[in-house]
């Protein structure tokens, strides 16, 4: 037996892995299991090219648990270690290796990805085991040569042996430590495996499970009897690793329910990735019905390496509006667990990200073109993230000019480009602007959508939160473009024309009852003004400013500081417009008793706050119980 001390400097260098490592220690089976699965694909490769002679054979990883013993045990059958190998890989390389790499990175990196670095993997088995030993043999030697006994008890000493050992392969032994006991549950590592190995490579057994068999015959009666299976955890052949040409429709629903289990809502549809120069990609995006409000995703795109499961936080790599997609994607080529921008400062990254946009907004594009009418039936429902998109990514938004769709109130779809045609004749006002109406609630807004169609104009429906910000975008590189909510301002003033209004009141009358309504309604909230409109128009509307209310709206929704978060501060304000030829202003301003005024003005003030759903508890009951009165 030989003993010896690992080559490191740092006295110990365990407590600085433990350390670094604590916050995600349920990552040394990962680790480990990954290791297996290469050492098994290594032998597959070597055998491929003749380097490795004789039958293969069962080639499955086996992970075990013994509560009694207190062990967990990793066991394959690949390419083994002769206890050269073991001084070289385990003994020298990983620790001269952990050092270079925390002089290199520390205080740059996620804590958790000292890992993986270096060959440092397999000595993330000790943040949960008090001692590791393995027994190995390379399937270099022969049948009668020794194996390796290696044993570390977390300190930079060790000791090997030689063993009697038949086969060729490694057997890691963990013996866990008190503080970590909660992994010596068959649950606990299923579950793991589950979440790090689904997709890995080689097949992958923990234990054994029950299974409910059919043993009756043919005619008799269905008897079943309980009896123990392999419990293997993965599948080793992922659709995503797959070509589009091998896989159908219930292929990529089926394997959309292998991730996140069954679900009522299938996804829309899906991008298949696979690209191998000048960067490693391969993966499935499917697009779910995005929900108006965004609620938060539970089910993430998840990365992968190598089949191996990494992270469902893929933000910086995959551009922020595509992470509300689900699915997969798998790229040996992005760094782990660094920081946001360094991610974001990485060529293969961005050129990763660059070209999953294009992916997307070529699939769009052709969807679009190849049936617009079925385009057109998904498009409330992947409309959000293709908005969140043209905001947020300069080359998507050129390209999803030629698909992004307006939807009119008769529910009429239209690119921009068709949308701007239609309207730009009869809705171009006196100044040469084409104004675009639109609405956020057809309900709601139904009074001023009807005013605005008496004359000949089109509305659209814009109800995403993400809206105000479109249209901000829109009319930046569209200087002769504006964007007006039908209840921003009297229909006549949102699309003004060289027409001439007269009233029948004197400029007198009219200060007269904007003084009178000013005295009654509240002046933090409403701003009184007269217009000369037409008699059968509406004596009181209330308007809300566009300006404001676009503001507010973008400030609620991520705009920021500066302006939008002024605007935020600010109350509610509306705009009151009284009109002057309405026979109730004529009556308003001839009333003498000053009480009946006010009950007058409090009345229409009311009627037009009805219209706006701005009538509520204690004014609302007022209200109905005044109505009544009236009519009574």
């Amino acid at each position: 037996m030989a003993t010896g001390r690992i080559n490191v400097t740092a006295d110990n260098i365990f407590p600085i892995i433990k350390k670094f490592l604590y916050s995600d220690h349920e990552i040394f089976l990962r680790e480990l299991v990954s290791n297996a699965v290469d050492a098994t694909q290594k032998l597959k490769t070597l055998s491929n090219l003749g380097e490795a002679k004789g039958e293969l054979g069962d080639l499955t990883v086996h992970v075990n648990v013994d509560e009694k013993k207190k062990t967990i045990t990793i066991k394959d059958r690949g390419i083994g270690m002769t206890a050269d190998d073991v001084e070289k890989y385990i003994n020298q390389v990983a620790f001269s290796g952990a050092e270079e790499f925390l002089k290199k990175y520390e205080g740059k990196m996620e804590g958790s990805e000292i890992i993986g670095h270096f060959g440092l993997g397999f000595y993330s088995a000790f943040m949960v085991a008090k001692k590791v030993e393995i027994k190995t043999k390379s399937f270099r030697q022969g049948e009668e040569e020794k194996g390796a006994h290696w044993s570390c008890d977390g300190s930079p000493d060790f000791t090997m042996k030689e063993i009697k050992r038949k086969e060729r392969g490694t057997e890691i032994i963990l013996h866990v430590a008190d503080d970590s006991t909660e992994f010596l549950s068959d649950n606990k590592i299923n579950e793991l495996l589950k979440k790090y190995a689904k997709f890995m490579p080689i097949s992958i057994q923990a234990g054994e499970k029950d299974e409910s068999v059919k043993v009756s015959k043919e005619g008799e009666e269905d008897k079943y009897e309980t009896v123990k299976v392999a419990n293997v955890i993965n599948n080793t052949a992922p659709a995503w690793i797959k070509t589009p040409a091998e896989l159908t429709k219930e292929d990529y629903d089926k394997f959309h329910e292998e991730l996140y289990g069954f679900s009522m809502d299938k996804p829309l549809f899906n991008i298949h990735l696979n690209v191998d120069y000048p960067f490693n990609l391969t993966g499935i995006l499917y697009f779910p019905k995005i929900k108006p409000n965004m609620e938060i995703q539970k089910n993430k795109i998840q990365l992968y390496q190598k089949q191996v499961f990494i992270t469902d936080s893929v933000e910086g790599i995959v551009p922020d509006f595509l992470t509300l997609l689900q699915g997969v994607i798998d790229s040996p080529d992005i760094p782990l667990n660094v920081s946001r921008s360094y991610l974001q400062s990485d060529g293969n990254v961005k050129k990763i990200s660059n070209h999953i946009t294009k992916k997307v907004a070529d699939k769009l594009n052709e969807m679009f073109n190849n049936d617009r009418a079925d385009f057109e039936q998904k498009w409330n429902d992947i409309k959000m993230i293709v908005e969140y998109g043209m905001l947020t990514e300069e080359k998507f938004y050129e390209k999803a000019k030629k698909f992004g769709l307006y939807q009119s109130e008769d529910g009429s779809f239209h690119t921009w480009d068709e949308y701007l045609e239609k309207v730009k004749a009869n809705q171009t006002d006196k100044e040469d602007n084409t104004i675009i109406l639109y609405a956020a609630h057809k309900d709601g807004q139904h009074a001023y959508i009807e005013k605005a169609k008496a004359k000949g104009y089109d509305i659209l429906l814009l109800e995403s939160p993400l809206v105000s910000h479109l249209m901000q975008k829109i009319e930046g590189e569209n200087q002769k473009v504006k964007f007006a909510r039908v209840d921003s301002d009297l229909i006549d003033n949102l699309i003004k024309k060289d027409e001439d209004r007269v009233s029948k009141l004197t400029e007198d009358d009219k200060t007269k009852v904007k003084e009178s309504v000013e005295a009654n309604v509240p002046k933090e909230k409403f701003t009184v003004r007269l217009e000369d409109l037409d008699s059968q128009e509406a004596a009181f509307t209330i308007t809300v400013p566009e300006f404001m209310r676009r503001m507010r709206e973008m400030q609620a929704t991520g705009g920021g500081g500066g302006m939008y978060g002024m605007m935020g501060d600010m109350p509610e304000m509306y705009d009151l417009v009284v009109n002057s030829n309405h026979e109730l202003t004529s009556k308003i301003l001839e009333e003498g008793d000053a009480e009946k005024q006010k009950s007058l003005i409090t009345q229409a003030t009311d009627l037009a706050k009805l219209q706006q759903n701005l009538l509520h508890g204690e004014e609302l009951t007022n209200f109905i119980n005044r109505s009544y009165e009236l009519i009574g």
